[in-house]
Protein backbone atom coordinates (compact mmCIF):
# COMPACT_ATOMS: atom_id res chain seq x y z
CA UNK A 1 0.00 0.00 0.00
CA UNK A 2 1.70 3.13 -1.48
CA UNK A 3 2.37 5.62 1.85
CA UNK A 4 0.93 9.58 1.30
CA UNK A 5 3.90 11.84 2.27
CA UNK A 6 2.68 14.64 4.38
CA UNK A 7 4.22 18.09 3.26
CA UNK A 8 6.64 19.62 5.85
CA UNK A 9 5.08 22.60 7.79
CA UNK A 10 7.29 25.09 6.06
CA UNK A 11 10.57 25.74 4.74
CA UNK A 12 14.15 27.00 5.94
CA UNK A 13 14.56 30.96 6.99
CA UNK A 14 17.87 32.55 7.29
CA UNK A 15 15.91 35.27 9.21
CA UNK A 16 14.30 32.64 11.93
CA UNK A 17 17.37 30.63 12.05
CA UNK A 18 19.44 34.02 13.08
CA UNK A 19 16.32 34.67 15.77
CA UNK A 20 16.72 31.43 16.76
CA UNK A 21 20.67 31.92 17.21
CA UNK A 22 20.19 35.56 19.20
CA UNK A 23 17.49 34.84 20.79
CA UNK A 24 18.84 31.84 22.69
CA UNK A 25 22.58 33.06 23.33
CA UNK A 26 20.41 36.81 25.25
CA UNK A 27 18.55 34.26 27.40
CA UNK A 28 21.20 31.85 28.22
CA UNK A 29 23.43 35.10 29.53
CA UNK A 30 20.63 35.72 31.85
CA UNK A 31 21.22 35.08 35.70
CA UNK A 32 18.98 32.61 36.70
CA UNK A 33 17.62 30.91 33.38
CA UNK A 34 17.74 27.37 33.24
CA UNK A 35 18.40 25.23 29.86
CA UNK A 36 15.59 22.42 29.05
CA UNK A 37 16.88 19.29 28.85
CA UNK A 38 16.54 18.40 25.48
CA UNK A 39 18.22 18.47 22.49
CA UNK A 40 15.23 18.73 19.47
CA UNK A 41 13.79 21.90 21.16
CA UNK A 42 15.45 25.87 22.63
CA UNK A 43 13.91 26.36 25.39
CA UNK A 44 14.08 28.15 28.51
CA UNK A 45 12.78 28.97 32.14
CA UNK A 46 13.47 31.24 34.17
CA UNK A 47 11.63 31.58 37.83
CA UNK A 48 10.50 35.00 39.18
CA UNK A 49 10.42 36.83 36.11
CA UNK A 50 7.08 38.62 37.14
CA UNK A 51 6.29 39.86 40.31
CA UNK A 52 3.23 38.88 42.66
CA UNK A 53 1.75 42.33 41.90
CA UNK A 54 1.91 41.95 38.18
CA UNK A 55 0.83 38.15 38.28
CA UNK A 56 -2.08 39.73 40.50
CA UNK A 57 -2.74 42.54 38.03
CA UNK A 58 -2.76 40.34 34.96
CA UNK A 59 -5.21 38.00 36.39
CA UNK A 60 -7.78 40.40 37.13
CA UNK A 61 -7.72 41.70 33.64
CA UNK A 62 -7.96 38.58 32.26
CA UNK A 63 -11.03 37.62 34.53
CA UNK A 64 -12.85 41.13 33.27
CA UNK A 65 -12.02 40.54 29.68
CA UNK A 66 -12.22 37.13 28.66
CA UNK A 67 -14.12 35.37 26.31
CA UNK A 68 -14.43 31.40 25.13
CA UNK A 69 -11.04 30.37 23.46
CA UNK A 70 -10.68 29.96 19.46
CA UNK A 71 -8.84 28.28 16.93
CA UNK A 72 -6.88 28.86 13.61
CA UNK A 73 -7.74 25.25 12.11
CA UNK A 74 -10.96 23.37 12.27
CA UNK A 75 -11.15 20.81 14.49
CA UNK A 76 -13.86 18.00 15.35
CA UNK A 77 -12.99 17.87 18.38
CA UNK A 78 -15.36 20.30 20.46
CA UNK A 79 -13.05 19.64 23.40
CA UNK A 80 -9.51 20.88 22.02
CA UNK A 81 -8.81 23.77 23.45
CA UNK A 82 -11.84 24.78 26.23
CA UNK A 83 -10.31 27.53 28.14
CA UNK A 84 -11.24 30.66 27.37
CA UNK A 85 -8.93 33.46 26.44
CA UNK A 86 -8.33 37.28 26.77
CA UNK A 87 -6.88 40.15 24.22
CA UNK A 88 -4.71 42.33 26.54
CA UNK A 89 -4.29 46.26 25.53
CA UNK A 90 -0.41 46.50 24.97
CA UNK A 91 -0.62 50.63 25.33
CA UNK A 92 -2.10 50.25 28.64
CA UNK A 93 -0.23 51.93 31.32
CA UNK A 94 -0.08 49.48 33.60
CA UNK A 95 0.16 46.49 30.78
CA UNK A 96 2.49 47.48 28.62
CA UNK A 97 6.01 47.67 30.69
CA UNK A 98 4.95 43.79 31.28
CA UNK A 99 4.50 43.61 27.50
CA UNK A 100 7.79 45.38 26.46
CA UNK A 101 9.62 43.50 29.26
CA UNK A 102 9.05 39.95 27.65
CA UNK A 103 10.12 41.30 24.56
CA UNK A 104 13.33 42.79 26.12
CA UNK A 105 14.15 39.66 27.51
CA UNK A 106 14.36 37.47 24.42
CA UNK A 107 16.08 40.54 23.22
CA UNK A 108 13.44 41.26 19.80
CA UNK A 109 11.61 44.49 18.94
CA UNK A 110 8.40 45.03 20.32
CA UNK A 111 6.76 45.66 17.40
CA UNK A 112 7.25 41.96 16.27
CA UNK A 113 5.50 40.74 19.02
CA UNK A 114 1.55 40.17 18.86
CA UNK A 115 -0.64 40.92 21.11
CA UNK A 116 -0.30 39.55 24.93
CA UNK A 117 -2.69 37.07 25.00
CA UNK A 118 -4.09 35.71 28.66
CA UNK A 119 -6.07 32.07 29.43
CA UNK A 120 -7.68 31.02 32.12
CA UNK A 121 -8.54 27.33 32.80
CA UNK A 122 -10.90 25.97 35.19
CA UNK A 123 -11.13 22.70 36.26
CA UNK A 124 -11.44 20.12 33.64
CA UNK A 125 -10.41 22.82 30.99
CA UNK A 126 -7.54 21.90 28.53
CA UNK A 127 -5.96 22.45 25.06
CA UNK A 128 -4.60 19.15 23.42
CA UNK A 129 -1.55 19.28 21.59
CA UNK A 130 -0.58 21.36 19.10
CA UNK A 131 2.16 23.92 17.79
CA UNK A 132 2.59 27.51 17.50
CA UNK A 133 3.92 28.30 14.46
CA UNK A 134 2.27 28.52 11.27
CA UNK A 135 1.60 25.58 9.07
CA UNK A 136 2.66 27.42 5.41
CA UNK A 137 0.55 24.66 3.52
CA UNK A 138 -2.59 25.96 5.15
CA UNK A 139 -5.35 28.30 3.88
CA UNK A 140 -4.77 30.88 6.86
CA UNK A 141 -0.97 31.13 5.69
CA UNK A 142 -1.60 33.80 3.06
CA UNK A 143 -3.00 36.15 5.59
CA UNK A 144 -0.48 35.20 8.28
CA UNK A 145 2.39 35.43 5.84
CA UNK A 146 1.26 39.60 5.08
CA UNK A 147 0.95 40.54 8.88
CA UNK A 148 4.30 39.52 10.23
CA UNK A 149 5.49 36.60 9.08
CA UNK A 150 5.85 33.17 10.75
CA UNK A 151 5.95 33.07 14.51
CA UNK A 152 9.20 32.41 15.70
CA UNK A 153 9.47 32.17 19.47
CA UNK A 154 7.11 32.02 22.17
CA UNK A 155 6.96 33.32 25.59
CA UNK A 156 4.76 32.40 28.33
CA UNK A 157 4.56 33.39 31.96
CA UNK A 158 2.75 31.13 34.80
CA UNK A 159 0.60 33.71 36.79
CA UNK A 160 -0.68 31.13 40.26
CA UNK A 161 0.10 27.97 41.45
CA UNK A 162 -2.79 25.21 40.46
CA UNK A 163 -3.32 22.63 43.33
CA UNK A 164 -3.15 19.70 40.65
CA UNK A 165 -2.59 19.60 36.78
CA UNK A 166 -2.51 22.11 34.50
CA UNK A 167 1.12 21.07 33.31
CA UNK A 168 3.00 22.52 30.05
CA UNK A 169 3.83 19.15 28.25
CA UNK A 170 6.07 18.57 25.52
CA UNK A 171 5.54 14.77 24.76
CA UNK A 172 8.44 14.56 21.53
CA UNK A 173 10.72 16.81 23.76
CA UNK A 174 10.25 15.11 26.93
CA UNK A 175 9.55 18.35 29.28
CA UNK A 176 6.91 19.46 31.19
CA UNK A 177 6.51 22.44 32.82
CA UNK A 178 4.57 22.91 36.15
CA UNK A 179 2.61 25.93 36.70
CA UNK A 180 4.80 28.31 39.26
CA UNK A 181 3.76 32.16 39.55
CA UNK A 182 5.88 34.65 37.92
CA UNK A 183 7.86 32.03 35.37
CA UNK A 184 8.66 32.55 32.15
CA UNK A 185 9.02 29.69 29.51
CA UNK A 186 10.53 30.85 25.98
CA UNK A 187 10.90 28.23 23.66
CA UNK A 188 11.93 28.63 19.42
CA UNK A 189 9.16 27.33 17.20
CA UNK A 190 12.10 26.94 14.42
CA UNK A 191 14.57 24.42 13.92
CA UNK A 192 18.19 25.35 13.15
CA UNK A 193 17.92 26.46 9.64
CA UNK A 194 14.75 28.48 10.26
CA UNK A 195 11.94 25.92 9.10
CA UNK A 196 9.35 24.98 11.53
CA UNK A 197 10.26 22.65 14.44
CA UNK A 198 8.00 19.63 14.59
CA UNK A 199 9.27 18.71 18.11
CA UNK A 200 7.52 22.05 19.44
CA UNK A 201 4.20 20.03 20.01
CA UNK A 202 2.64 21.20 23.24
CA UNK A 203 -0.22 20.67 25.16
CA UNK A 204 -1.71 22.49 28.09
CA UNK A 205 -3.07 19.97 30.32
CA UNK A 206 -6.24 19.60 31.73
CA UNK A 207 -6.68 21.44 35.14
CA UNK A 208 -8.13 18.69 37.89
CA UNK A 209 -8.74 20.83 40.92
CA UNK A 210 -7.82 24.99 40.93
CA UNK A 211 -8.17 27.07 38.27
CA UNK A 212 -4.43 27.81 36.16
CA UNK A 213 -4.14 31.67 34.92
CA UNK A 214 -0.83 32.08 31.81
CA UNK A 215 -0.09 35.05 29.49
CA UNK A 216 1.53 33.90 25.94
CA UNK A 217 3.07 36.20 23.90
CA UNK A 218 4.32 35.28 20.42
CA UNK A 219 7.00 36.85 18.04
CA UNK A 220 6.68 37.09 14.39
CA UNK A 221 9.89 37.16 11.44
CA UNK A 222 8.59 40.51 10.87
CA UNK A 223 6.92 43.92 12.39
CA UNK A 224 3.48 42.80 13.22
CA UNK A 225 2.42 46.03 15.01
CA UNK A 226 3.58 49.98 14.37
CA UNK A 227 6.15 51.12 16.02
CA UNK A 228 3.99 53.87 17.84
CA UNK A 229 0.83 53.80 19.39
CA UNK A 230 -1.93 54.28 16.75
Amino acid sequence: MATTLRKPPGTPSPVRADYGRSVAARLAATPGIRRAKTDSVTMFALPDFLSAEDCALLIATIDHGRRKSTLLSSTNDPNFRTSDSCDLDRWHPLLQPIDEKIAHALGIAPEHGETMQGQRYAGGQQFRAHHDYFNENEPYWASMAVQGGQRTWTAMVYLNDVEQGGATWFPQAGVRFNPRPGMLVAWDNMMADGSPNLATLHEGMAVVEGTKYIITKWFRERPWTPTIEP
